[in-house]
Order: structure tokens, then C-alpha cells, then sequence
């Protein structure tokens, strides 16, 4: 019996090999809102820090939103409003996946634009009612 080369190996699928479709995407945005999302939990956890540390702490929250960094900081917010409920509106899909249904792909794609389209909505949706976009 003859020793099969190291080349003669099927190469793993790549980027380049597999065709994008929105599922794909969706997985993708998945994992990178749900890295986000530690981030954004760091942020909060500093607001509240300086929140509990008194007026002073605070103030320098307020100058950040009222200054000339307070753009900046509004994309922030918005993009971490974004992440949050992107990941959660994905984790009810991935919760139907749990329980075995969903899995069809054509229903899985329309599934996923769906998702992406519904994120941006309700965030848009959550900033303007709360006053934030204007």
C-alpha cells in the first residue's frame, strides 16, 4: 500500500471557495455583536462607576456628552444599541434553531435579512423615541 502525499489532501473550504448568502452574514454579525457587546458592557460598567462615585466622577460623563466628542459618542451608544439588539433578535433564532425547526435555506436567508432589517428598525425606533436622533 502506497503513502499518500501531504498534497494529494482535500484543502479546507476558504472565503474565496464559498458563495456569500445572508446566513453566512448573519453568523458573522452574530459573533462580532456578541464581541461588541463585551465592550459595550465595559462602557456601561464605567458609567455606572462614575455615576456611584458623586457629582464630581459624573461631571466628566456630562462634559463627554455635551462637548465636541458628543457625536462620537452618540455612534457609540447608537452602534452598541445596534449590537445588543441584533444579538438578541439572532439568540430567538438561534433558540428556534434549539428547537429544531428553522433550518430550511431559503427560509434561513429570508430569516436573516429579516433579522438585520428588524435591528436597524428597532434601533432607529428606540433612539428617536427616546429622543436621541434629533
Amino acid at each position: 500500500m502506497a503513502k499518500q502525499s501531504v498534497d494529494a489532501r482535500p484543502i479546507s473550504p476558504h472565503l474565496q471557495v464559498w458563495r456569500w448568502h445572508a446566513t453566512m452574514a448573519s453568523s458573522i454579525f452574530h459573533r462580532a455583536t456578541g464581541s461588541a457587546n463585551y465592550i459595550g458592557a465595559i462602557l456601561v460598567t464605567v458609567w455606572l462607576v462614575l455615576l456611584a462615585a458623586g457629582p464630581d466622577a459624573y461631571a466628566f460623563f456630562e462634559t463627554l456628552m455635551s462637548g465636541p466628542l458628543s457625536i462620537l459618542v452618540k455612534i457609540v451608544l447608537f452602534g452598541f444599541t445596534l449590537s445588543l439588539i441584533y444579538h438578541l433578535l439572532n439568540g430567538v433564532r438561534h433558540l428556534v434553531w434549539d428547537a429544531g425547526k428553522g433550518f430550511d435555506a431559503k427560509g434561513s436567508n429570508t430569516r436573516s435579512i429579516a433579522i438585520i432589517i428588524a435591528s436597524i428598525v428597532v434601533t432607529v425606533a428606540i433612539w428617536v423615541l427616546a429622543g436621541g436622533l434629533i
